[in-house]
């Protein structure tokens, strides 16, 4: 699980889209739509070979989505978007086949096309208009294991009276009885001091928009004063909705909608100090963390691969299944950028998504990463791939 570094930075997208395309990618689902539309015009299909060049680098991510479904824990998210498990883990199975086997990117694109099923997602309009993709990162941030006067912003581990579901679902705090109630939102854990004296601190940050980022992105990579690098994964979140803090900036007159970027966060952070904690405690939303070792997980608990794990929202769509992105990155302002087709496995989890017109790619870790995830509001499409029943 883990909040987009775009959707911490993307202004209201409706507003953003208005003047010209009039779509907002956050409406949900018309009633009895179905999230996935399959592609019948063979001539609408994607060119699917890139694959084939770089099978290391998606086999890695492949085998991730195959641990996982081939659990019995996996079972219970299916069916799903009318797609069954055995068949999400068959096809996950032979598309590694293929790309072991196919003697080149034509054999590689045509062996799919005879065994495979192309979806699209519904999208912003529920007919397959088209996906905002934004994206998401590891940052990398300087911290220390005590706290000082230089690093005084915690990161939390999970606390025990936080209640979870099936499924890792948020079901409030829990109190002495066994029942439970809302837990307190971001306002209330900061003002109130509700974690402290509870020895859940991880580490401590320079500043309260590094901790921030942190809880949008679910993971960070903290560089402690010796050198050193801790490392600190997603344990959980607090339950409460989640509200971006450049659309808050930009409703508040603070930011330009075309100026909601990562630097021009940090720019108003240092330009307006005295505003920063009520405007991050706007977001409700609060992330708990863990220190992990190597490599940070999705919702999956699986390790996230840059570029190649996407994460959307897993009410609509199939868990762990192979996707192709085709999209634009470089630059990437709504229709800008280089181009950016290429298969996906879906992971993880957005935070901030509940439609089938937004998806968020993990873009890796460190500075480049966070500057690229930044800046990335893009349109697309979102195919999902099947074996032929």
């Amino acid at each position: 699980m883990k909040f987009p570094c775009a959707s911490l930075l993307s202004a209201a997208v409706a507003a953003a889209c208005a003047a010209t395309v009039q779509k907002d990618f956050s409406l949900p689902l018309p009633p009895g739509a179905a999230p996935l539309i399959e592609v019948v015009d063979p001539t609408e299909w994607p060119d699917l070979s890139e694959a084939w060049y770089r099978p290391d680098e998606v086999g890695q991510a492949l085998q991730g989505s195959l641990a996982w479904m081939d659990t019995d824990h996996a079972r219970q998210f299916f069916p799903v978007a009318g797609i069954t498990h055995a068949r999400a883990l068959s096809s996950l199975i032979v598309f590694g086949e293929l790309l072991d086997n196919a003697a080149s990117p034509e054999e590689f694109s045509r062996a799919l096309r005879e065994r495979f099923t192309l979806y699209k997602s519904a999208g912003w309009d529920g007919r397959g208009g088209g996906v905002l993709f934004t994206a998401y990162c590891t940052p990398v941030l300087s911290g220390s294991l005590a706290p000082s006067e230089r690093f005084a912003y915690p990161l939390y581990g999970l606390p025990e009276d936080l209640a979870k579901g099936e499924g890792g679902s948020i079901l409030g705090r829990r109190a002495p009885d066994g029942g439970t109630s809302p837990y307190p939102t971001r306002r209330e854990i900061e003002t109130e001091g509700l974690m402290e004296g509870r020895d859940l601190e991880l580490v401590w940050l320079a500043d309260p928009l590094d901790a921030f980022i942190a809880h949008v992105n679910g993971s960070a990579f903290v560089r402690l004063p010796d050198g050193s690098m801790a490392r600190f994964g997603y344990a959980a979140n607090n339950g409460r909705d989640y509200t971006s803090l450049s659309r808050s900036l930009v409703e508040a007159g603070r930011l330009e909608s075309d100026d909601s970027n990562l630097t021009a966060l940090r720019r108003w952070a240092r330009q307006s100090p005295d505003e920063v904690a009520s405007f991050l405690q706007r977001n409700d939303r609060y992330v708990f963390f863990v220190p992990i070792d190597g490599t940070p997980r999705g919702s999956l608990n699986v390790p996230v691969t840059p570029e190649r794990t996407l994460a959307t929202d897993k009410s609509l769509f199939p868990r762990g299944s192979l996707v192709f992105v085709e999209t634009h990155l470089s630059g990437a302002r709504l229709n800008e950028g280089k181009e950016f087709h290429q298969f996906m496995f879906d992971q993880d989890t957005g935070g901030a998504i509940r439609t089938a017109g937004r998806a968020d790619i993990y873009l890796g870790v460190g500075g480049a990463a966070e500057e690229l995830a930044g800046s990335t509001r893009v349109e697309g499409q979102l195919y999902y791939l099947f074996l032929k029943p």
